[in-house]
């Protein structure tokens, strides 16, 4: 129990299980916002469905994804101090991946921002391939997390 010892106390597990809700809710909507764009880049610009996609897109930025990244990143943080994590060669690693799934979060809200304002794909095979992005940063997180390498 070295864990509760640190700066945290006894709240590191508490810390730690709302770090880990916040991931859930964060990469639930990295996976969502990919894919509602594909539908909405598939509707005419300035229809009733393109507008409804564009309402769908602005909540799920502002209620889900965004404030979830922001936990995410405060008690990531919070977590990584107390363990003194930025001295471990898996957390590196790690963080590293986080900012590449961040900079992936503002490509996102960057996607839906232009198709709101009515641009569109030449194909939307892109933006199915950029789906994936969040279940490969998924695993190998996971993987540094559970495993630590190095």
């Amino acid at each position: 129990m070295a864990a509760l010892t640190g700066w945290l106390g006894e709240a590191y597990l508490w810390v730690k299980a709302a770090h880990l809700i916040f991931v859930i809710f964060w990469m639930a909507g990295l996976f969502m916002l990919p894919r509602y764009a594909i539908y909405q880049a598939e509707c005419a610009p300035g229809s009733p469905e393109d507008r409804a996609w564009v309402a769908r897109l602005v909540r799920l930025r502002r209620i889900i994804v965004t404030p979830a990244m922001i936990a995410v990143w405060l008690l990531g943080l919070a977590l990584a101090l107390h363990i003194d994590a930025f001295a471990q060669g898996w957390f590196h690693a790690k963080l590293a991946l986080v900012l590449l799934l961040s900079a992936y979060h503002g490509w996102a809200v960057g996607l839906s921002r232009k198709l709101a304002r009515g641009w569109r794909p030449a194909s939307t095979r892109g933006l199915r391939l950029a789906n994936e992005v969040p279940s490969l940063a998924t695993i190998l997180i996971v993987l540094l997390v559970i495993v630590k390498p190095f």
